[in-house]
Protein backbone atom coordinates (compact mmCIF):
# COMPACT_ATOMS: atom_id res chain seq x y z
CA UNK A 1 0.00 0.00 0.00
CA UNK A 2 1.34 3.43 -0.96
CA UNK A 3 1.96 5.79 1.96
CA UNK A 4 -0.18 8.96 1.84
CA UNK A 5 1.59 12.06 0.59
CA UNK A 6 2.22 14.69 3.24
CA UNK A 7 2.75 18.47 3.25
CA UNK A 8 6.24 19.69 2.44
CA UNK A 9 8.45 19.74 5.57
CA UNK A 10 11.92 21.17 6.15
CA UNK A 11 13.68 18.31 4.36
CA UNK A 12 11.36 18.59 1.39
CA UNK A 13 11.83 22.37 1.19
CA UNK A 14 15.63 22.05 1.36
CA UNK A 15 15.55 19.35 -1.32
CA UNK A 16 13.45 21.53 -3.61
CA UNK A 17 15.76 24.50 -3.13
CA UNK A 18 18.69 22.33 -4.16
CA UNK A 19 16.86 21.00 -7.22
CA UNK A 20 15.79 24.48 -8.33
CA UNK A 21 19.39 25.69 -8.04
CA UNK A 22 20.57 22.74 -10.15
CA UNK A 23 17.92 23.33 -12.82
CA UNK A 24 18.64 27.07 -12.85
CA UNK A 25 22.34 26.43 -13.39
CA UNK A 26 22.04 24.18 -16.45
CA UNK A 27 21.67 26.98 -19.04
CA UNK A 28 24.67 28.77 -17.54
CA UNK A 29 26.72 25.56 -17.69
CA UNK A 30 25.91 25.16 -21.39
CA UNK A 31 26.99 28.76 -22.07
CA UNK A 32 30.21 28.39 -20.12
CA UNK A 33 31.27 25.37 -22.17
CA UNK A 34 29.97 26.67 -25.53
CA UNK A 35 33.42 27.86 -26.79
CA UNK A 36 34.74 24.29 -26.45
CA UNK A 37 31.60 22.24 -27.08
CA UNK A 38 28.66 23.58 -29.06
CA UNK A 39 25.35 23.79 -27.17
CA UNK A 40 23.65 21.43 -29.64
CA UNK A 41 26.36 18.81 -29.21
CA UNK A 42 26.20 19.23 -25.44
CA UNK A 43 22.45 18.63 -25.18
CA UNK A 44 22.63 15.63 -27.54
CA UNK A 45 25.48 13.94 -25.65
CA UNK A 46 23.91 14.64 -22.27
CA UNK A 47 20.65 13.03 -23.45
CA UNK A 48 22.49 9.89 -24.52
CA UNK A 49 24.46 9.71 -21.28
CA UNK A 50 21.34 10.21 -19.17
CA UNK A 51 19.37 7.61 -21.14
CA UNK A 52 22.12 5.05 -20.55
CA UNK A 53 22.15 5.85 -16.81
CA UNK A 54 18.35 5.55 -16.51
CA UNK A 55 18.37 2.21 -18.34
CA UNK A 56 21.19 0.93 -16.13
CA UNK A 57 19.37 2.12 -13.01
CA UNK A 58 16.10 0.42 -13.93
CA UNK A 59 17.94 -2.80 -14.79
CA UNK A 60 19.72 -2.67 -11.42
CA UNK A 61 16.34 -2.30 -9.70
CA UNK A 62 14.92 -5.20 -11.69
CA UNK A 63 12.36 -3.01 -13.47
CA UNK A 64 11.27 -3.80 -17.01
CA UNK A 65 10.54 -0.93 -19.36
CA UNK A 66 8.00 -1.82 -22.05
CA UNK A 67 8.91 0.67 -24.78
CA UNK A 68 6.07 -0.18 -27.13
CA UNK A 69 2.42 -1.08 -27.23
CA UNK A 70 -0.05 1.68 -26.42
CA UNK A 71 2.71 4.06 -25.38
CA UNK A 72 4.75 3.80 -28.59
CA UNK A 73 2.88 6.45 -30.61
CA UNK A 74 2.60 9.12 -27.90
CA UNK A 75 6.07 8.18 -26.67
CA UNK A 76 7.56 8.99 -30.07
CA UNK A 77 5.64 12.27 -30.20
CA UNK A 78 6.92 13.17 -26.73
CA UNK A 79 10.45 12.24 -27.83
CA UNK A 80 10.26 14.53 -30.87
CA UNK A 81 8.87 17.40 -28.80
CA UNK A 82 11.62 16.90 -26.22
CA UNK A 83 14.20 17.03 -29.02
CA UNK A 84 12.59 20.20 -30.37
CA UNK A 85 12.64 21.72 -26.89
CA UNK A 86 16.39 21.29 -26.51
CA UNK A 87 17.08 22.20 -30.13
CA UNK A 88 15.47 25.57 -29.42
CA UNK A 89 17.41 25.85 -26.14
CA UNK A 90 20.74 25.08 -27.81
CA UNK A 91 20.19 27.41 -30.77
CA UNK A 92 18.77 30.11 -28.51
CA UNK A 93 21.79 30.02 -26.23
CA UNK A 94 24.05 30.68 -29.23
CA UNK A 95 22.30 34.02 -29.65
CA UNK A 96 20.93 35.29 -26.38
CA UNK A 97 21.87 35.37 -22.70
CA UNK A 98 21.51 32.44 -20.32
CA UNK A 99 19.45 34.62 -17.96
CA UNK A 100 17.00 35.33 -20.78
CA UNK A 101 16.77 31.63 -21.63
CA UNK A 102 16.06 30.77 -18.00
CA UNK A 103 12.99 33.04 -18.02
CA UNK A 104 11.57 32.17 -21.44
CA UNK A 105 12.14 28.41 -21.11
CA UNK A 106 10.21 28.29 -17.84
CA UNK A 107 7.09 29.74 -19.42
CA UNK A 108 6.30 26.06 -20.08
CA UNK A 109 3.59 25.85 -17.34
CA UNK A 110 1.59 28.53 -19.18
CA UNK A 111 1.60 26.53 -22.42
CA UNK A 112 0.83 23.33 -20.50
CA UNK A 113 -2.19 24.96 -18.85
CA UNK A 114 -3.48 26.25 -22.21
CA UNK A 115 -3.02 22.84 -23.84
CA UNK A 116 -4.74 20.96 -21.03
CA UNK A 117 -7.58 23.49 -21.16
CA UNK A 118 -8.21 22.42 -24.76
CA UNK A 119 -7.87 18.65 -24.32
CA UNK A 120 -8.95 17.82 -20.75
CA UNK A 121 -12.36 19.03 -19.52
CA UNK A 122 -11.21 18.56 -15.91
CA UNK A 123 -8.33 21.00 -16.52
CA UNK A 124 -10.35 23.96 -17.78
CA UNK A 125 -8.76 27.25 -16.81
CA UNK A 126 -10.55 29.26 -14.14
CA UNK A 127 -10.84 33.02 -13.94
CA UNK A 128 -7.75 33.47 -11.75
CA UNK A 129 -5.72 31.28 -14.09
CA UNK A 130 -6.77 33.34 -17.11
CA UNK A 131 -5.58 36.41 -15.23
CA UNK A 132 -2.26 34.62 -14.74
CA UNK A 133 -2.03 33.84 -18.48
CA UNK A 134 -2.61 37.49 -19.38
CA UNK A 135 -0.06 38.69 -16.81
CA UNK A 136 2.53 36.18 -18.05
CA UNK A 137 2.13 37.19 -21.71
CA UNK A 138 2.31 40.87 -20.74
CA UNK A 139 5.57 40.03 -18.97
CA UNK A 140 6.85 38.22 -22.06
CA UNK A 141 6.15 41.29 -24.20
CA UNK A 142 7.91 43.55 -21.69
CA UNK A 143 10.87 41.17 -21.42
CA UNK A 144 11.25 41.18 -25.22
CA UNK A 145 11.11 44.99 -25.20
CA UNK A 146 13.82 44.99 -22.55
CA UNK A 147 16.22 42.84 -24.58
CA UNK A 148 19.89 43.63 -24.02
CA UNK A 149 21.62 45.94 -26.49
CA UNK A 150 24.19 44.67 -28.93
CA UNK A 151 27.56 44.01 -27.40
CA UNK A 152 26.20 42.66 -24.12
CA UNK A 153 29.12 41.24 -22.16
CA UNK A 154 29.35 37.57 -21.19
CA UNK A 155 27.34 34.54 -22.23
CA UNK A 156 28.57 34.38 -25.82
CA UNK A 157 26.15 37.06 -27.04
CA UNK A 158 28.82 39.76 -27.01
CA UNK A 159 28.83 41.69 -30.25
CA UNK A 160 25.63 40.02 -31.47
CA UNK A 161 23.12 42.27 -33.26
CA UNK A 162 19.98 43.00 -31.29
CA UNK A 163 18.02 41.01 -33.89
CA UNK A 164 20.03 37.91 -32.96
CA UNK A 165 19.40 38.46 -29.26
CA UNK A 166 15.67 38.77 -29.91
CA UNK A 167 15.75 35.66 -32.10
CA UNK A 168 17.43 33.81 -29.25
CA UNK A 169 14.73 35.02 -26.88
CA UNK A 170 12.06 33.81 -29.32
CA UNK A 171 13.73 30.40 -29.51
CA UNK A 172 13.66 30.29 -25.71
CA UNK A 173 9.92 30.95 -25.80
CA UNK A 174 9.48 28.22 -28.42
CA UNK A 175 11.42 25.87 -26.14
CA UNK A 176 8.95 26.64 -23.36
CA UNK A 177 6.06 25.94 -25.76
CA UNK A 178 7.62 22.61 -26.84
CA UNK A 179 8.14 21.63 -23.21
CA UNK A 180 4.55 22.51 -22.42
CA UNK A 181 3.32 20.48 -25.42
CA UNK A 182 5.39 17.51 -24.24
CA UNK A 183 3.63 17.62 -20.87
CA UNK A 184 0.22 17.82 -22.57
CA UNK A 185 1.00 14.72 -24.67
CA UNK A 186 2.11 12.82 -21.57
CA UNK A 187 -0.97 13.89 -19.57
CA UNK A 188 -3.58 13.20 -22.27
CA UNK A 189 -2.43 9.86 -23.74
CA UNK A 190 -1.49 6.37 -22.59
CA UNK A 191 1.80 7.89 -21.42
CA UNK A 192 -0.04 9.14 -18.31
CA UNK A 193 -0.15 5.55 -17.05
CA UNK A 194 3.46 4.70 -17.91
CA UNK A 195 6.22 4.56 -15.25
CA UNK A 196 8.21 7.76 -14.88
CA UNK A 197 11.42 6.03 -16.00
CA UNK A 198 9.76 4.85 -19.22
CA UNK A 199 8.59 8.37 -20.02
CA UNK A 200 12.06 9.72 -19.32
CA UNK A 201 13.76 7.11 -21.53
CA UNK A 202 11.49 7.96 -24.48
CA UNK A 203 12.41 11.63 -24.19
CA UNK A 204 16.13 11.17 -23.59
CA UNK A 205 16.53 8.67 -26.44
CA UNK A 206 14.62 11.03 -28.72
CA UNK A 207 16.89 13.89 -27.74
CA UNK A 208 20.03 11.86 -28.46
CA UNK A 209 18.88 10.23 -31.72
CA UNK A 210 17.55 13.47 -33.21
CA UNK A 211 20.00 16.09 -31.94
CA UNK A 212 23.30 14.27 -32.48
CA UNK A 213 22.74 13.87 -36.26
CA UNK A 214 21.66 17.53 -36.41
CA UNK A 215 24.88 18.55 -34.66
CA UNK A 216 26.88 16.52 -37.20
CA UNK A 217 24.94 17.79 -40.23
CA UNK A 218 25.21 21.45 -39.20
CA UNK A 219 28.93 21.20 -38.50
CA UNK A 220 28.49 21.93 -34.79
CA UNK A 221 30.34 18.75 -33.89
CA UNK A 222 33.42 19.79 -35.83
CA UNK A 223 35.03 21.94 -33.15
CA UNK A 224 35.44 19.92 -29.96
CA UNK A 225 37.84 20.77 -27.16
CA UNK A 226 37.32 18.50 -24.16
CA UNK A 227 38.56 21.02 -21.64
CA UNK A 228 37.88 20.86 -17.93
CA UNK A 229 34.91 23.19 -18.38
CA UNK A 230 33.51 21.05 -21.22
CA UNK A 231 33.79 17.85 -19.18
CA UNK A 232 32.31 19.51 -16.12
CA UNK A 233 29.35 20.86 -18.09
CA UNK A 234 28.67 17.55 -19.84
CA UNK A 235 28.85 15.49 -16.65
CA UNK A 236 26.82 18.04 -14.70
CA UNK A 237 24.05 17.98 -17.28
CA UNK A 238 24.10 14.25 -18.01
CA UNK A 239 24.60 12.87 -14.51
CA UNK A 240 23.34 15.56 -12.12
CA UNK A 241 20.56 17.33 -14.06
CA UNK A 242 18.97 14.78 -16.40
CA UNK A 243 19.52 11.74 -14.20
CA UNK A 244 20.01 12.35 -10.48
CA UNK A 245 17.84 15.46 -10.14
CA UNK A 246 14.93 13.90 -12.06
CA UNK A 247 15.05 10.77 -9.91
CA UNK A 248 15.10 12.96 -6.81
CA UNK A 249 12.08 14.88 -8.16
CA UNK A 250 10.13 11.63 -8.65
CA UNK A 251 10.99 10.56 -5.09
CA UNK A 252 9.71 13.88 -3.74
CA UNK A 253 6.49 13.52 -5.76
CA UNK A 254 5.87 10.15 -4.09
CA UNK A 255 6.42 11.57 -0.59
CA UNK A 256 4.91 15.06 -0.65
CA UNK A 257 1.82 16.81 -2.00
CA UNK A 258 2.56 18.03 -5.53
CA UNK A 259 1.03 21.47 -4.92
CA UNK A 260 3.54 22.24 -2.19
CA UNK A 261 6.45 21.21 -4.40
CA UNK A 262 5.29 23.21 -7.42
CA UNK A 263 5.46 26.42 -5.40
CA UNK A 264 9.24 26.01 -5.06
CA UNK A 265 9.75 25.38 -8.78
CA UNK A 266 9.14 29.10 -9.42
CA UNK A 267 12.59 29.68 -7.93
CA UNK A 268 14.29 27.94 -10.88
CA UNK A 269 14.26 30.92 -13.29
CA UNK A 270 15.29 33.20 -10.42
CA UNK A 271 18.33 30.99 -9.85
CA UNK A 272 18.96 30.97 -13.60
CA UNK A 273 18.98 34.76 -13.84
CA UNK A 274 21.14 35.07 -10.71
CA UNK A 275 23.73 32.57 -11.95
CA UNK A 276 23.79 34.25 -15.36
CA UNK A 277 24.57 37.62 -13.78
CA UNK A 278 27.09 36.30 -11.25
CA UNK A 279 28.94 33.65 -13.29
CA UNK A 280 28.71 35.08 -16.81
CA UNK A 281 28.58 38.78 -16.01
CA UNK A 282 25.36 39.18 -17.98
CA UNK A 283 23.63 42.57 -17.75
CA UNK A 284 20.10 42.80 -16.39
CA UNK A 285 18.07 45.70 -17.72
CA UNK A 286 15.23 47.12 -15.59
CA UNK A 287 12.70 46.41 -18.37
CA UNK A 288 13.73 42.77 -18.66
CA UNK A 289 13.73 42.35 -14.87
CA UNK A 290 10.20 43.81 -14.68
CA UNK A 291 9.03 41.57 -17.52
CA UNK A 292 10.55 38.51 -15.89
CA UNK A 293 8.80 39.37 -12.62
CA UNK A 294 5.45 39.55 -14.44
CA UNK A 295 6.12 36.22 -16.15
CA UNK A 296 6.84 34.56 -12.80
CA UNK A 297 3.76 36.16 -11.25
CA UNK A 298 1.59 34.86 -14.09
CA UNK A 299 3.04 31.35 -13.83
CA UNK A 300 2.48 31.43 -10.07
CA UNK A 301 -1.19 32.37 -10.49
CA UNK A 302 -1.83 29.67 -13.09
CA UNK A 303 -0.02 26.90 -11.23
CA UNK A 304 -1.16 27.84 -7.72
CA UNK A 305 -4.80 27.92 -8.77
CA UNK A 306 -4.40 24.59 -10.55
CA UNK A 307 -2.71 22.96 -7.56
CA UNK A 308 -5.38 24.32 -5.25
CA UNK A 309 -8.14 22.83 -7.41
CA UNK A 310 -6.33 19.47 -7.55
CA UNK A 311 -5.97 19.47 -3.76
Amino acid sequence: MTAPRRPVDGLGAASMLGLCAIWGLQQVAIKLAAPDLSPLLQVSLRSGLSAALVLAYTRWRGERLALGGRTLGPGLVAALLFAADFLFVAEGLRRTLASHMAVFLYTAPIFTALGLHLFLPSERLRRLQWVGVVVAFAGIALAFAGGQPAGSPGGGAAGAPISQVLLGDLLGLLAGAAWGATTVVIRTTAMSEAPAAQTLVYQLCGGFLVLLPLALLTGQAGHVVMSTVAWASLLFQGVVVSFASYLAWFVLLRRYLAGGLVVFSFLTPIFGVTFGVLLLGEPLSPAFAAGAALVLAGIALVSWAGARRAA
